[in-house]
Parts: structure tokens; C-alpha cells; sequence
């Protein structure tokens, strides 16, 4: 049987080959070695790095506009005391934390029940009718996520990081 590069034994293999070699570490506590952090694309490491992950992921819910807003706002104000403490790596968590939250209200609002990938073959399925609810969730997690992504405080920051860190 040959499988697709989404199906989870695919996954579960390559998570095998990459896991020691894998930028960020379940067991490393980031406030304590920074250093150790590593930017990433996307989203990358947002559920692995601590403490920030435990700070910041009860904030995190997006079923409706309400709760979106609130969790939103909560998250951004955490990117906020983040970079007034200059501690980058919470201020990226949290911008982390505010994409995931559009990027998963989005396939919400794509895919009824959030499954996007067929779990028997790995295949995308099909779109169902936007949830307008979630669209609306979407819409208010990329207004922040944008305005962290934009923050001139965050650029420098994340910028000299790159630079020094990678």
C-alpha cells in the first residue's frame, strides 16, 4: 500500500526520522534557555514550548465571534507584556498562538467538524458550506495575529533573533 504524505503511519515515520534532530523540545524550558528557541515557519513548536505553551494555550478558543475576541484580545495582551519584558520568545509564542487561532477557525469554517484529510487514505476532502460562525472567528484571530506580525517592536526583535539564533 503506498501512502500519502498526510496519513498519521506516514506522519508517525517521519516523526521517527526528524524527532531528535527537531528544533524544538517538549522537555526544555525556553524562559530558562532562550537561546534554544528557534523561530521556525508558521506556527511551528507552538505546542511543544514551555512554559510559554501552558501560559498562553488556555487563552487559546475560537467556537463563536464572542469567545474568539475575548481569547484574541487575552493573547495579544500576552504578546504585549511579552515584548515590554523583551522576552521574544513569549511575544513569538503568543503571535504563534493568535495564527493557529485563525488557521484552525478557518478550516472549521472550511471543513464541518475541522477533519480536512481523509484519515483512511490521506486525501483532502471536500469543502463543506462556510460556517460563517467560524469565518467570523477566523476574520477576528488574523486582525491580531496581523497587528503582532506588524508591531515594529516584534520586527526588530524577530529580525536580531534570526540574525543571532536562526
Amino acid at each position: 500500500m503506498v501512502y500519502k504524505s498526510s496519513t498519521k503511519q506516514h506522519k508517525r515515520e517521519n516523526w521517527d526520522n526528524i524527532k531528535d534532530s527537531y528544533s524544538w523540545n517538549a522537555e526544555t524550558d525556553y524562559r530558562l534557555h532562550p537561546e534554544k528557541y528557534k523561530v521556525g515557519k508558521g506556527e511551528q513548536g507552538v505546542l511543544l514550548c514551555e512554559p510559554y505553551k501552558s501560559e498562553i494555550l488556555p487563552h487559546w478558543r475560537f467556537k463563536d465571534a464572542s469567545i474568539s475576541e475575548i481569547s484574541s484580545t487575552k493573547i495579544f495582551d500576552l504578546f504585549q507584556a511579552y515584548l515590554a519584558k523583551t522576552d521574544f520568545v513569549g511575544a513569538d509564542m503568543a503571535r504563534k498562538f493568535l495564527q493557529m487561532g485563525y488557521t484552525r477557525a478557518r478550516r472549521y469554517a472550511n471543513h464541518a467538524g475541522g477533519r480536512k484529510y481523509n484519515p483512511q487514505n490521506g486525501e483532502e476532502l471536500p469543502r463543506s458550506p462556510e460556517d460563517p460562525v467560524k469565518a467570523e472567528s477566523a476574520a477576528i484571530f488574523r486582525q491580531k495575529w496581523q497587528e503582532a506580525e506588524s508591531n515594529f517592536v516584534y520586527k526588530k526583535m524577530k529580525a536580531d533573533w534570526k540574525k543571532n539564533y536562526g
